[in-house]
């Protein structure tokens, strides 16, 4: 007898071992055409495998993360198998799948084209149409050398040679194609009906510029072709927000052949990042924060000291100064450390909260590099609270609720995950508990749904993650807060208590916007480069339809200028239909029209970027409803 306990509590019991696809069947039909895999207990599994003793077991659906993987891995098996038929001589790499889709490494001697990768796709039709069934076996790890080598994968031969000798290998069999994987996979081929190829790119082997560069295929499917529609039209929408298309059009920034990876922001990018900065210095001093400046630069012993050397010194920039080794700072922390040192502290004195807009340098693979939301040098807003371990929950609570009002200003929904300790990191295992411990009770405190994320946490803490979704659907992870017992430890920072003795404060880490930077770019592709008045770097265009208005609009504009508001004339002699498309190009949020009649009447016509014509009031008028709405940070 064997007692299955489902994820809804119920039991099921069966007379012998039973396979996840028989669970399935046994609870409903509709399930069991659905079902891709399962879990039982922790572990993922294929829809043949069994259950062979009491377990809880989970049916894995297109609608679970861990099913999307199955039914995308699987797909990347598929485009592997058209790509050896189609071109015998290349050579595999590795194919895993990956949020939203699936890619796979190939050494080839020829460039894949857009027409290559149409052929590719035809080619994994006639496989999905062959149904080809998914047979996993397993070799020992000399067998499965000897295997890799006959086939001519060199690649496969390196993984398995870096296993251990007394390994046993599993590789799946679909018709004729082996290919070396753990799984778990899809019983068949014909699962697979709605995918599609999307793009090229290079790729180290490895992930190490020292190796070769292969060719990345990228692709995604889903179970149901209408998804896989809707998937490729929010693409087709995605490239025309994307941050850095806009980003030209809209002159805010550039990335320069000079500095690749560091970003150059131009006037308009300026007044932009600016209004955030400012925002966020008036919102942290209201929340009781202090602001510090630390220096980019620091001596190499202190990255010893904060451990970032052991963990994180390969991302790191390095130089010398009178002979000396220093560092180009990755992160502000152990700046903003030093200055807590700087004075005795009071139990009293806490909660300290310390904000800074820290620039660092973080060596990024030039492959990695993406506009602004990939860099490698950018501002975090940073903050660092010491608190007593009695103040950690009203802390962290403190930071959420701040994350939350600022998300939710923008317009932005999020989820939320809890990251726990990584495999290198620092500290016993009873302060990662303790740490983690206190995270998960602030969640909960203020009922904030939220994910457990195994093994993702800073080297020195657990933390909490906010993943941002966009007006697309993507999600971006922006917001962080990490508890930190090892850095006071390392730095021996304390505090007097009300026995007279010192004690160890802890240490929160937090950023919202995560850099300033990247949110620009999430922002701009958010809102499609249209940003809230608040934030447009240009409020207002005012433009006469002759030259009769030349005057007025001059007094127009010092109005609002005098009024903060960022306002720009049009005196150009093209015609007006011209001069208003142009405005609306840039995205800019209000147009004001003047002829004879509005310049007689003491008026201006309003224009809407996304209403169109709102009809005449009085400068008056139109200055005060556009100075609510820039003082409100109305979204629209």
């Amino acid at each position: 007898m064997v007692k299955v306990t489902l994820k809804d509590g119920s039991v099921k019991e069966y007379d012998s071992e039973v396979t996840i696809l028989k669970i399935a069947e046994s609870i409903s039909a509709g399930l069991a055409r659905a079902a891709l895999g399962g879990r039982i207990d922790k572990e993922v599994a294929e829809l043949n495998d069994t259950v062979d003793k009491d377990s809880n077991v989970s049916i894995l659906t297109f609608d679970d993360e861990d099913g999307k993987k199955i039914f995308r891995h699987t797909t990347s098996h598929i485009l592997a198998q058209a790509a050896k038929r189609l071109y015998p001589d290349i050579k595999l790499a590795i194919g895993p799948a990956i949020d939203n889709g699936y890619y796979y490494d190939f050494d080839a001697d020829f460039s894949f084209t857009p027409e290559i990768l149409e052929k590719l796709e035809n080619e994994m039709k006639n496989i999905v149409k062959e149904d080809l069934k998914l047979e996993k076996f397993i070799l020992p790890r000399s067998e499965a050398i000897k295997l890799m080598e006959e086939k001519g994968e060199p690649y496969k031969v390196e993984l398995i040679k870096d296993l251990p000798e007394d390994s046993v290998i599993s590789f799946y069999k679909q018709g004729d194609f082996v290919d070396l994987c753990a799984g778990p996979h899809l019983p068949s081929t014909g699962r697979v009906k709605a995918f599609k190829l999307l793009s090229v790119a290079g790729a180290y082997w490895r992930g190490d510029e020292k190796n070769k560069m292969l060719q990345r295929i990228y692709g995604t499917s889903f179970a149901k072709k209408s998804d896989l529609d809707d998937y490729l039209n929010m693409l087709e929408e995605a490239k025309k927000r994307d941050h850095r298309k806009l980003g030209k059009e809209l002159d805010l920034f550039s990335i320069q052949e000079e500095g690749p990876g560091f970003p150059f922001f131009h006037p308009k990018g300026m007044v932009l990042r600016n209004e955030l900065e400012n925002f966020w210095k008036k919102l942290h001093v209201k929340n009781g924060y202090s602001e510090i400046k630390t220096p980019i630069i620091l001596c190499e012993d202190l990255w010893h000291q904060s451990g970032h050397w052991d963990h994180y010194k390969d991302n790191m920039y390095f130089t010398k100064i009178d002979g000396a080794d220093y560092a180009i700072k990755p992160m502000n922390c152990p700046g903003g450390i030093l200055v807590y040192k700087t004075q005795l502290h009071s139990y009293r004195d806490l909660p300290l909260r310390m904000g800074e807009l820290g620039l660092v340098h973080r060596h990024e693979l030039s492959g990695a590099l993406h506009g602004l939301m990939r860099v490698r040098n950018f501002t975090q807003d940073d903050a660092h609270i010491y608190m007593t371990p009695e103040q950690i929950t009203d802390e962290v609570i403190g930071v959420i609720n701040l994350d939350d009002y600022i998300y939710k200003l923008f317009g932005f929904k999020y989820n939320v995950e809890l990251s726990t300790r990584p495999e290198k990191s620092m500290g016993s295992d009873e302060d990662w508990e303790r740490a983690t411990e206190a995270l998960r009770e602030a969640l909960e405190a203020v009922n904030l749904p939220y994910k457990i994320n195994e093994g993702d946490g800073a080297f020195y803490g657990p933390k909490i993650d906010f993943h941002l979704q966009d007006a697309l659907g993507r999600t971006w992870q922006c917001g962080t807060i990490q508890l930190d017992f090892q850095m006071p430890e390392r730095f021996d920072l304390t505090y007097v208590g009300p026995d007279g003795e010192k004690h160890r404060p802890v240490m929160i880490h937090r950023t919202i916007f995560g850099s300033i930077e990247r949110f620009i770019g999430i922002l701009t592709e958010h809102f499609a480069g249209a940003f809230p008045v608040w934030l447009a770097p240009v409020q207002v265009k005012i433009m006469g339809i002759t030259d009769n208005q030349k005057e007025y609009v001059k007094k127009i504009e010092k109005l609002l200028l005098d009024a903060d508001v960022r306002a720009e004339v049009d005196l150009r002699n093209e015609k007006i239909g011209f001069k208003i498309r142009e405005a609306q190009l840039q995205k800019i949020p209000y147009m004001l029209v003047v002829g004879d009649k509005e310049m007689l009447n003491n008026e201006v016509a309003v224009r809407d970027r996304k209403q169109g014509d709102m009809g005449t009031m009085s400068i008056e008028a139109f200055a005060e409803m556009i100075k609510g709405k820039i003082r409100d940070k109305s979204i629209d």
